[in-house]
């Protein structure tokens, strides 16, 4: 059996029944990682090859209806989600021709920014309560096909506006204005903002933490997500550890 499906797979059986697809999944580790006997391998390698597999079963696969406009939510803080969304977004912008506009939809704890090396100055708060088009709101941050519409600026009372009756329209202008729209939203175990934001797109990317995420909490969002009719794309497995040589693994 594949590694990238044997730690997910308790998941799956609890959701034949479901009448969402069972989500692909992906291997994600972070560069600095080694194997339990201490062995390092090309992990950047393997996590860019990883993600290039996870680009096209979503993006590139689809017969009918690619989607265009994908959310990436992880299940609780510290799972990797926006690294994760970023890393889909820079191989998408490298593999086709249109341009690709990130999200920052997390206004509890935003990270793009950080991670692109910007800030968080103006973007879809600002996009929320002022008037004018959105790529006004955004900003180039890699060649001509990467944009970031950040969080702008946040106040107390921010979250609420993903609620709001001007986000469906901000969202329409997004699809019209970009090719690919990639959300990082907020982890789903804690807020309800990513199943709004749900409602917006084509879908949801589920982040999972190996060894951190609980199997209870994963099937409670889940059903979550059925329940409020929001396709689950794809998950992903991150922060996987091997207890055996990656060599072997070939083999299986």
């Amino acid at each position: 059996m594949s590694r990238n499906f044997e730690l997910m797979q308790q998941f799956g059986e609890h959701s034949e029944a479901a009448s969402t697809p069972k989500p692909s999944v992906i291997l994600s580790k972070a560069p600095e990682e080694v194997c339990t006997n201490g062995a390092h391998f090309g992990l950047a390698q393997i996590a860019h090859e990883e993600t290039l597999r996870l680009v096209q079963r979503i993006f590139l696969q689809q017969k009918e209806k690619p989607p265009h406009a994908v959310l990436f939510a992880g299940i609780d803080h510290g799972n990797g989600c926006s690294q994760i969304c970023l890393s889909v977004a820079e191989t998408l912008a490298s593999t086709v021709k249109g341009s690709v506009c990130l999200v920052e939809a997390n206004f509890r704890s935003p990270s793009l920014p950080a991670l692109l090396g910007t800030t968080n100055h103006y973007g879809l708060v600002d996009a929320l309560m002022k008037e004018g088009p959105i790529r006004s709101f955004a900003k180039p941050v890699q060649a001509d096909n990467v944009w970031l519409l950040s969080c702008g600026s946040l106040t107390a009372d921010s979250p609420n506006l993903l609620n709001s009756d001007h986000i469906r329209a901000r969202f329409e202008e997004l699809r019209k204005e970009f090719d690919y729209v990639l959300v990082d939203a907020p982890p789903l175990n804690r807020y309800a903002d990513a199943t709004a934001l749900g409602r917006l797109t084509d879908g949801l990317v589920l982040i999972v933490e190996a060894h951190s995420t609980r199997k209870e909490a994963t099937l409670m969002v889940m059903e979550s997500l059925r329940a409020a009719q929001i396709p689950v794309l794809g998950a992903v497995l991150n922060k996987r550890t091997f207890p055996i040589p990656e060599s072997l693994y070939h083999r299986l």
